[in-house]
This record gives structure tokens, C-alpha cells and sequence, in this order.
């Protein structure tokens, strides 16, 4: 069974789906854009009966709450302090990590700061590799930088639901298996009064993601924490050869590719989470 809960933290009320006995491995599973929590359901259910799961909504997604810009820096740095704040709270001492598109800068600017804590790394299209960077978030950041009206609307697009559902579509083998509930949900979150204005700004921040991935990639390499990498191998945003990348760095890492786009887990789930499961009881053992 799912338990869902909310814990405030700094003033905010951080939400998160738990799963599983926390006498159990803990696993951390960590969302991307524009999703949330929500993404990770039915792989929760499908590993709680040996793995403790925790999967948090970061600020301005999901459940949790979405305070004022003015209020709250929607910053990568910040998101990684409250995602720390959060495990701190739980019954955890080490963990694995999954880590999704906005998860993996998240993910690891957490690890930096407490490598103690990891025990195995989980990466599903989640980049930290040059070679990675797809078209479309090469665009995104010349448009950003850029700055101009023209180029900033370009950047908003990403905001209204053609995007969306592109992202959850776009190099599906069959997308008669995606359920629209997940791109319909994110998209009403994202429509939200003031929530695009808080997409802008983490949009904005990825950034600053580009200049840590020497520093992340050292990390794995001092590290070496068993890695299994799941991804969809059509994904436009971040490509096959980000993924085959992480080779290049580790050297217990296990690559899985499967012939969809940047959300695997809505077409693959059920193959995914066998993955992991074979995965996970070899290593932790």
C-alpha cells in the first residue's frame, strides 16, 4: 500500500508517496519535468514488497506547495537542500537513488553532500554528460540566453500542453499504452495560477546544472557506487549517448535501453521494475 503524506519543512509543506517496510533497502525516487510523485506509482507498488520507497514533490509540483518566487528561490541548490531535509526526517541511514530528468541535478548536488548515504544509483534518462545535452535543451538554453521576447516565448511553450504531451509521446513504440492521465495531470498542475512563473525560474536555473558535471562525473568516479542505467532510447532531450556515457566513469554499471522516449517508465514500467528488482537483489545483498 501507498501512504501519502506531507511534511513542512523551512515553511513549506513538502509531500511524498511512502511505500514498503523501512525496515526494508531504502530506495529515493526523485521526479523530473513536469511531473511529480505520480510517476513512480504503480513502480512503487511493484517494489514495495522488498524495498522501503520514498518519492517526494519538489516545491511548485505535485502536491506540495508552490510558494511565491519572492518567497521561495525555485533553485536546483534549493531543491537539493529540501530533498536532504526530507531523508534526514525518515527512518534512513543509507539508500539508493533514482533519479529522473530533474532528478539527476537534484540527485546529485544531494550526494555531494552526503555520499555516506548511497548504496546503489538508479538512473533513468537522467543526464550529467555534455554528450547528453539533446536538441531541444540546447535550444532552450540559447533561448534563455539569449533573452529576448521572441526567444523567452519560445522558452514558455514548454509550459502549455503540445509540449507536455510531446514529452510523454514523442518516440513511443506504442502510444496506445501511455495513459493520458499522467500528461493531462501535469499539465492542469502546470496551469495553475502563478506555476509557469515558477517553471520559468528552475527552467532558467538548469543552467547552472551545465557547470557541474565534471564535478559529478568525478564523484561517481571516487565513488564507483553499482549503477543500473534504464532509459528510453528515443528521448530528444537527453540521448542514448548520455547514457552510455556514465560507462565511461563507472565500473559496476549495468545498461538497459528500450525503445521509447523520455518517459520510460509509462510504456516499460512493469519490464523496468523487474530490472530493477534483479538489480537491486544482487547488489544489497
Amino acid at each position: 500500500m501507498i501512504r501519502h503524506r506531507t511534511l513542512a519543512l523551512r515553511g513549506i509543506n513538502l509531500f511524498y508517496r511512502e511505500a514498503g517496510s523501512p525496515h526494508n533497502p531504502a530506495l529515493l525516487l526523485l521526479h523530473g519535468f513536469p511531473s511529480s510523485s505520480f510517476m513512480f506509482r504503480n513502480l512503487m507498488r511493484d517494489l514495495a514488497d522488498r524495498y522501503y520507497l520514498i518519492a517526494p514533490d519538489y516545491p511548485g509540483f505535485g502536491h506540495s506547495d508552490a510558494p511565491d518566487p519572492g518567497r521561495f528561490a525555485y533553485t536546483f541548490e534549493n531543491l537539493a537542500r529540501l530533498i536532504g531535509e526530507l531523508v534526514d526526517h525518515l527512518p534512513i541511514d543509507k539508500l539508493s537513488l533514482y533519479v529522473f530528468d530533474y532528478g539527476a541535478p537534484v540527485g546529485f548536488r544531494y550526494l555531494v553532500q552526503e555520499p555516506q548515504r548511497l548504496q546503489c544509483l538508479i538512473v533513468q534518462n537522467g543526464n550529467i554528460y555534455a554528450e547528453g545535452v539533446g536538441p531541444i535543451l540546447r535550444e532552450t538554453k540559447a533561448n534563455l540566453d539569449a533573452g529576448t521576447p521572441e526567444a523567452l516565448r519560445k522558452v514558455m511553450d514548454q509550459f502549455e500542453l503540445p509540449y507536455t504531451m510531446f514529452e510523454y509521446l514523442h518516440g513511443a513504440t506504442d502510444a496506445s499504452l501511455i495513459a493520458p492521465d499522467g500528461y493531462t495531470l501535469d499539465q492542469a498542475r502546470m496551469d495553475r495560477p502563478g506555476n509557469k512563473a515558477i517553471q520559468f525560474q528552475l527552467k532558467s536555473d538548469y543552467r547552472t546544472n551545465f557547470p557541474l558535471y565534471t564535478q559529478w562525473q568525478a564523484f561517481l568516479r571516487r565513488v564507483q557506487p553499482p549503477t543500473l542505467v534504464v532509459w528510453g532510447e528515443n528521448d530528444p532531450i537527453f540521448t542514448k549517448a548520455g547514457a552510455l556515457a556514465y560507462q565511461r566513469d563507472l565500473t559496476d554499471v549495468e545498461s538497459h535501453f528500450y525503445a521509447t522516449g523520455h518517459f520510460a517508465l509509462e510504456e516499460y514500467g512493469e519490464t523496468i521494475a523487474a530490472t530493477i528488482r534483479d538489480f537491486l537483489a544482487r547488489k544489497l545483498r
